[in-house]
């Protein structure tokens, strides 16, 4: 297997910088992230380094893991090792000559890039943290009031799960959360049914364990982000062919809620993550606390119920 090393630049207007393959290179003519090969005596933040100022001619200062993508074409299997970049010494520019663009992180899928690349672009556009809401409670004006501090603090991605509602409550309340979330520039997933996110707008399915097992097909477009509950490699396997968005692996550590459950541990995490080829979000006894454990680890970042709603 190549392991190639590959950065996400981004800068202070959340521009990603992407530059063009050559026409006579493998997969030529196609847009990518910045990157190339390791050397065997490198580290990969050594051939990070090396690679952004042959290409170009900066010097990153500040990196961390954002994905692994393992991918095998027809002629070659290559590891694709990227890293986001936000901060470097220097002025990018094409040094060998290749065209360059800073594109928006939402327009990236508008350029065509290698299908190696694709989960990159989808790890792009997921933030660190992923909110799913508690239960309701006695009083939905409260419920609303805290979602709309979370999404103040600064939550992005929010899940909409609630168990024990009638079905006429649930689609009333998860009406709220979509208006409140679409206000505050976020974006909520329902764990519910496809038909509902279609019918209230809402930006994305969550999938539990079983629906995704039982699944052939994804059951949304890719107008929708569809993510699942996954607790072993198979799960986070099954999710990957089902060309999911994005998964949740659970367990990491000992929770409240299920005290039954035996906890994978950050190990066993990073090992699954490694095999997967799309994000990956801790959850289980995490914090925004423990978000750079999750990055070291491969993961996409963390989610969490209590800790990120107070």
């Amino acid at each position: 297997m190549i392991h190639v090393v590959a950065a996400v630049i981004r800068d202070d207007n959340q521009q990603v910088l992407i530059a063009k393959r050559p026409d006579h290179a493998h997969q030529g003519g196609l847009w990518e992230f910045p990157g190339g090969k390791r050397d065997a005596s490198e580290s990969p933040e050594q051939a990070l380094i090396r690679e952004l100022q042959e290409e170009l001619d900066i010097r990153a200062t500040q990196y961390r893991p954002l994905i692994q993508v393992p991918y095998r074409y027809p002629e070659k299997s290559i590891l694709l090792d990227v890293w986001e970049v936000s901060a470097w010494q220097g002025q990018p520019h094409g040094k060998e000559g290749q065209p360059i663009q800073w594109v928006r992180e939402g327009e990236l899928g508008n350029y065509h890039f290698p299908d190696a690349n694709l989960p990159i672009i989808k790890a792009c556009q997921l933030p660190p943290l992923y909110l799913i809401t508690p239960v309701v409670g006695e009083d939905e004006n409260v419920f609303v009031q805290q979602l709309q501090a979370a999404l103040a603090s600064g939550i992005s991605l929010v899940q909409y799960r609630q168990k024990g509602l009638s079905v006429d409550q649930f689609e009333s309340l998860a009406s709220q959360v979509v208006q409140a979330c679409r206000a505050a520039g976020a974006r909520v997933i329902l764990n519910s049914a496809p038909e509902l996110v279609e019918r209230l707008q809402a930006d994305g399915l969550q999938l539990n364990t079983s629906e995704l097992m039982s699944l052939t097909h994804r059951p949304l477009s890719d107008r929708y982000l569809v993510a699942a509950s996954c607790h072993n490699q198979a799960e986070i396997q099954r999710a990957a062919e089902l060309d999911l968005d994005f998964a949740l692996l659970s367990p990491v550590q000992p929770t409240a809620t299920h005290p039954e459950a035996h906890p994978i541990g950050w190990e066993q995490f990073a090992d699954i993550v490694k095999r997967a080829s799309l994000p990956v979000y801790a959850l289980g006894g995490v914090s925004r606390l423990d978000m750079e454990r999750a990055w070291q680890a491969g993961g996409q970042g963390v989610s969490a119920i209590r800790a990120l709603w107070s």
